[in-house]
């Protein structure tokens, strides 16, 4: 296992509009972003979990041009919303800070 902020270079949320929310993930390589990618490391399944929602209400995109994980999620509350608490969704990325994704040194791509 392998932390993913060791990873990334680069592990942000903002807001996708009032109701959604959006996270990307750069990565620190091709090949480090190349191997999350073929072995679906991140998924809408593991994205759902971390923020406990129905993974129906999570997309997720590989973007080969920027090395980077794009997933985009419906905000529990809109944005402004009397009881959000998190009016731009920066804040959001926190759940991935801790998150580590299966990786064996004997793979390629180490970072």
């Amino acid at each position: 296992m392998k932390p993913l902020t060791g990873l990334a270079s680069v592990i942000r949320s903002k807001n996708a509009g009032p109701f959604e929310l959006t996270i990307d993930i750069i990565f620190k390589s091709r090949d480090i972003y190349e191997r999350v990618k073929r072995e679906e490391s991140l998924n809408a399944a593991l994205i759902a979990r971390l923020y406990r929602l129905p993974a129906e209400d999570v997309t997720v995109t590989y973007f080969d041009p920027a090395c980077a994980f794009k997933a985009t999620m419906k905000r529990r509350l809109p944005s402004g919303h009397p009881g959000e608490k998190d009016i731009y969704g920066a804040q959001q990325h926190a759940p991935l800070l801790d998150l580590s994704l299966p990786w064996s040194d004997a793979h390629a791509a180490a970072p």
